[in-house]
Parts: structure tokens; C-alpha cells; sequence
């Protein structure tokens, strides 16, 4: 009898102390798109400073392809003990709605960590468009309807969406132009070839503050500091509009709430850290940080919200 108390009071105590040896080896960060790209930006930056924390090897891994499901597929059906994690982008809530045949689902396969970062969205148009406010602009595209365009860096992608949303809620009626790229999309507009676009705030700010574009609306819930004289959708009228890029940490479902709890802990201490958040700032991120259920929350939000958009829009993965 002894014995089996011994043994359910060890059984007891291990789940409290578990996370106190963890992690005992490298923890994989693991990005499913391209070197150079925010997320991987993101691991790269807050990586080592885990593992400074952790006395282990942070490295992170790129395992691009599929708009991101091949990273996040190698996440969902790793180990569930936190030495594999999953950093992604807008893209992890905006894919489920394009491909229906996941190999994972968004919200079971995966333990939320921490929302990591933001980076703004802004609306902007050439000069000589003569709309000087985004409800100017509806009303513009309203009055010409199909002969106004707006480029995006890709069909399906969060830019596109973000305005094909702006489209569903306002009933402007604007013609959507996909680039391979932000650069193309972005250069056409400055040049005038397409009227308008939806770019991230850092990207365009050089051509607004050049006079080359016009900044009509940022997408955030606040104004940015770039451009502190440019009203958000809200303050021009336009609800439920709100868009941003984000970037969130997930773990495999299954990971102890202890190892989910110290991952959390520990990144949003990093993101606190003054060296972090000017690196971030210098690449157009705020810090974000909060609990594992501020980035559920945020999924659960987003997914039923770009599966209305892309139905109604009738669009359809390239």
C-alpha cells in the first residue's frame, strides 16, 4: 500500500514538475514559408533569445510549400512535448478557407502559444485618383462600376482578401489585378497603372511620404505611427473592417498546458525585451504577446471570416 501511494503522489507531482526540466534538448522553430519572410524574420529574432533562457539550441527551420501547409503538417504530427513549435503568418487563417483538403485542421491540430507580433495594413491610391478618404474611394468605384482596378501581391492572399472584404461590406465595385509579388503589385499603382492597393504600412510609407501614392485608411484597430494623420476604416464610418498582418506561435495539440504556460511566459518576456522591440519596429512589427488564448481567439475569429469572403467572392486557390 505504501508503495502505491508513493507512486500516485510521484504521479501527482510530475505534471507540475515536468515543465521545470523543460526543454531538455533543441526546440525546432519551424516556419513554413521562405527565408526573408516576416514569420521567419520573427524566429530568427526571438529564437536566440530563447535559447539563452533555455540553455538549448533554438534553430529555426524553413520547410516552405502549399501556401505554408507543409510546415504546419510537420508541426501538427510532431511530438507534442514543445521542442517543435510552428511560427506562421496571416496566411494559417486565411488558407482554410481556400483549400478545403487540409492535412490539418487549424484549430485541433494545434496548441495556440503566443500572438507574437502585428504589422499594419494600409489602403493607398495613386495621386490622381480623386479620392481623398477610403468612403470617397466606395463611392468613386460605385459611380465607375468595373472600371476602377486594384493589383494585389496574389490571387487568395491577405491583401487580396482584405480588399475583396472592404468589397462585401461597402459594395464598391473594384477589379482585382494579381501580381506574383508586392513589389509588382505596389509599383504599378505608383506608377498608374492600377488604381489602388492594399500594401503593409512600412512598404508603402516611402512612396506616401514621396507624394507618389496617396494613404487613404489603415486597416488596425489604431492609427499607425507612420502615418499618424491617416484615419482608420472605423474612424471613416467603415466597421467590422479591421485587418492586420499577424504572426502567432503554436505548439502540436497535446502539449502539456505547463510546457504552453512557459512557452508563453518566456516569449512574452522576450518580446518585451528594448533590443527586440526595435528590431521588430524597424521591420514595420509591433509586439504583440498575451495569452495563449488572445491568438485562439484571434483564429477563431479569423476563419469563419475569410471563409464568408472567399464563398461570396467565389475565389479559388492558384
Amino acid at each position: 500500500m505504501r508503495a502505491l501511494l508513493i507512486a500516485a503522489a510521484a504521479c501527482c507531482a510530475s505534471p507540475a514538475a515536468f515543465p521545470q526540466d523543460y526543454p531538455t534538448r533543441p526546440v525546432h522553430l519551424i516556419v513554413p514559408y521562405t527565408p526573408g519572410t516576416g514569420a521567419d524574420i520573427l524566429a530568427r529574432l526571438i529564437g536566440p533569445k530563447l535559447g539563452e533562457r533555455w540553455r538549448v539550441g533554438v534553430p529555426t527551420e524553413n520547410k516552405p510549400g502549399a501556401t505554408g501547409n507543409i510546415g504546419a503538417d510537420f508541426v501538427a504530427k510532431a511530438a507534442p512535448d514543445g521542442h517543435t513549435l510552428l511560427f506562421v503568418a496571416t496566411s494559417f487563417g486565411t488558407t482554410p478557407a481556400l483549400q478545403k483538403n487540409l492535412p490539418f485542421d487549424p484549430v485541433k491540430s494545434f496548441e495556440p502559444v503566443a500572438l507574437v507580433a502585428t504589422s499594419g495594413l494600409v489602403v493607398v491610391t495613386h495621386p490622381q485618383v480623386p479620392a481623398r478618404s477610403m468612403k470617397e474611394l466606395v463611392e468613386l468605384a460605385k459611380r465607375q462600376p468595373g472600371k476602377m482596378h486594384y493589383s494585389s501581391p496574389g490571387n487568395g492572399g491577405p491583401q487580396h482578401l482584405a480588399m475583396e472584404l472592404i468589397k462585401l461590406e461597402t459594395g464598391m465595385n473594384i477589379v482585382h489585378v494579381p501580381y506574383k509579388g508586392a513589389a509588382g503589385a505596389l509599383a504599378d499603382v505608383v506608377g498608374g497603372h492600377v488604381e489602388a492597393t492594399i500594401a503593409a504600412v512600412q512598404t508603402a510609407h516611402p512612396h506616401v511620404q514621396s507624394g507618389k501614392l496617396r494613404a487613404l485608411a489603415i486597416m488596425s484597430a489604431e492609427r499607425s505611427s507612420a502615418y499618424p494623420d491617416v484615419p482608420t476604416m472605423k474612424e471613416q464610418g467603415l466597421s467590422d473592417l479591421e485587418v492586420e498582418t499577424w504572426y502567432g506561435a503554436f505548439a502540436p495539440a497535446g502539449t502539456p498546458s505547463q510546457i504552453v504556460q512557459k512557452l508563453n511566459s518566456d516569449i512574452n518576456a522576450v518580446l518585451r525585451e528594448a533590443q527586440i522591440r526595435g528590431a521588430l519596429e524597424k521591420q514595420g512589427m509591433t509586439p504583440a504577446g498575451g495569452t495563449p488564448q488572445r491568438l485562439a481567439e484571434l483564429v477563431r475569429k479569423e476563419l469563419p471570416r475569410w471563409n464568408r469572403v472567399v464563398s461570396a467572392a467565389g475565389i479559388k486557390a492558384d
